[in-house]
């Protein structure tokens, strides 16, 4: 049984919200997150520093909220007409914005913040796997 990119990107999905729905929480709850401690495994400094909000925007919300974004432009990519007709390139965009600006979420970590958040590194990595899902449906569409 052959899964299409549309399915598996809802799945991609629901994992994502899950684990930036998770790290929404600790932003509103001001908690502490579950977290591998030692080594260069550090969620709190990763959490609490200065890049984990844009204008005091948690990036946590703006991750989940894309999250939301890209699901609801798949469920209504088959409805609404003007997706019908460029739905698939414009997730591919918001997934691209996404996938660039995990890389340099995950470039923070390592270069300015120098600690890692395993649940950051879950939800960036849950978000390359929707691009590669993504960049395989455009390739194959272009070359339709």
């Amino acid at each position: 049984m052959k899964l299409n990119t549309r399915t598996f990107s809802i799945f991609i999905l629901l994992l994502a919200l899950i684990v930036s729905g998770y790290l929404s929480w600790l932003k509103i709850a001001n908690a502490n997150a579950v977290c591998i401690h030692g080594g260069a495994f550090d969620c709190g400094t990763v959490l609490h520093s200065k890049w984990s909000e844009i204008n005091n925007i948690p990036i946590a919300w703006l991750g989940f909220f894309t999250n939301l974004l890209i699901l609801t432009l798949i469920l209504l990519e088959k409805r609404v007409p003007l997706l019908q007709e460029s739905g698939a390139i414009l997730i591919f965009g918001v997934v691209l914005f996404a996938f660039l600006y995990s890389v340099y979420l995950v470039y923070l970590q390592a270069f300015r913040i120098q600690a890692y958040c395993v649940w950051c590194l879950t939800h960036e990595a849950l978000i390359t796997v929707l691009f590669v899902a993504w960049l395989r449906e455009i390739l194959v569409t272009l070359n339709e």
